[in-house]
């Protein structure tokens, strides 16, 4: 088959049309959403500890609010399909999510605060899986490098947010840096707007009466293992995602911190390309195994070595794994064809994400070292699940709907792409 009829036709005026195109779109709806909406808070944290007061504790609640916000919106996605097909939806959650940027340096009342994460939280989500259902959805039959570059957004709003607030420190405080984020994340919303959402899917064919289909095997006790492992990486990284920067600025005053997390959101961008490029040499479960392992010793770098150079490779290792982390473990849940597996896991994870910040708030009047290291053992009994997970892995799964010939019918099999 030709090239020409492999690829879509550019649209008039370029990229459009390409899948290029809509992998940008989809990517700075993801910077956009997540990188900025999400985790600038991250690097702003030690500025409103520093200026607006705001305690450890009440930090911890305020990355709580945001998470269960998103745990609020990928649960309507999940329930409210249409929601993640609507343009009108699309650009109403970019626009609140702007909103609620610029209203945070307006006040310094954590109540406010705690309703304008949790609406952030709530409206990243939904931006999130309309990208990601766009993304994979579109991109369907082209190589799986194209959506990973499309996560790469996340990591690519990380390292600008954190950029703007890096130089921001010098010259303003931390509303500036609110009112900042704001005007980027309205700036990416600009591309982000144009995005073609996920079509509706097409009507399922009647089932040929002459073929008997087989029943999908029964993975029950892998999908287990791999429900503890995310849900469980969901509670050590977000711990990890939320105080790294307040963690190394604490042992190292100055800009080390936020320049770590630009470091993380650079190290993020290839991320959920590369890791995908080599689970198609080695098992998605020996690759998962690994990503937690070189995650949880990143995370416990910086609470158990000082000075620059470790916290900076936490930083990149932090950032190297967690895009991965989850690309790895949703394509293994898709793999094993357990009902509903993206969504059970998406849930697992995104309790976790909940539980993480509560988790550690005890800790935090000690400072963050503890909470690091409290993460990094979390991480690593993932790892343990992940390695769970490994054994008697079915590696090699028949294609769902595959059917035998009965006398008098046609045998028939087909297979859909992770």
């Amino acid at each position: 088959m030709s090239e020409s009829i492999q690829r879509p036709s550019v649209a008039p005026g370029g990229l459009p049309g390409s899948p290029w195109g809509h992998v940008l779109r989809a990517a700075a709806a993801l910077a956009a959403a997540m990188g900025v909406g999400r985790f600038v808070y991250t690097p702003i944290l030690p500025l409103m500890h520093a200026q607006a007061r705001l305690t450890a504790g009440a930090g911890a609640h305020l990355a709580t609010a945001n998470y269960v916000g998103y745990l609020v919106g990928a649960l309507a996605g999940t329930f409210l399909p249409r929601l993640t097909r609507s343009a009108a939806v699309l650009r109403g959650s970019l626009l609140l999510l702007v909103a609620s940027l610029a209203a945070m340096p307006l006040t310094r009342t954590t109540a406010v605060w705690l309703v304008l994460r949790l609406v952030a939280g709530a409206v990243s989500a939904t931006v999130f899986v309309i990208a990601v259902s766009a993304l994979l959805g579109r991109l369907r039959e082209h190589p799986a490098h194209l959506p990973g570059w499309g996560f790469g957004g996340v990591g690519a709003g990380i390292a600008l947010s954190g950029l703007l607030v890096l130089v921001l420190r010098g010259l303003a405080d931390w509303r500036a840096a609110w009112w900042a984020s704001a005007a980027l994340a309205a700036l990416l919303s600009v591309p982000a707007w144009t995005m073609r959402t996920e079509s509706a899917p097409a009507p399922a064919a009647a089932p040929d009466p002459g073929v008997r289909v087989r029943t999908a095997p029964r993975t029950h006790r892998w999908f287990g293992a791999l429900f503890a492992s995310y849900t469980l990486e969901g509670v050590g990284y977000i711990i990890a995602g939320t105080f790294l920067v307040a963690a190394i600025d604490q042992g190292s005053p100055g800009r080390l911190g936020t320049g770590a997390w630009v470091l993380a959101g650079v190290a993020a961008v290839p991320s959920a390309a590369l890791w995908a490029g080599l689970g198609r040499r080695w098992s998605r479960p020996d690759i998962l195994l690994a990503a937690l392992v070189v995650q949880a010793a990143g995370i416990a770098l910086p609470a158990l070595v000082e000075g620059p150079a470790a916290a900076l490779v936490s930083a990149f290792l932090f950032g190297a794994t967690f895009i991965g982390v989850s690309t790895l473990a949703l394509a293994a849940g898709t793999h094993l064809r357990f009902p509903r597996a993206v969504a059970l896991l998406t849930a697992g994870y995104s309790v976790g994400q909940i539980l993480g910040p509560l988790a550690v708030e005890p800790l935090l009047r000690h400072g963050y070292r503890q909470a690091l290291v409290l993460a990094a053992l979390v991480v690593l009994a993932a790892a343990a699940a992940a390695f769970v997970l490994r054994v008697g892995f079915p590696h090699r799964m028949d294609p769902p709907g595959a059917g035998e010939a009965v006398p008098g019918g046609v045998a028939s099999a087909g297979a859909r792409g992770l």
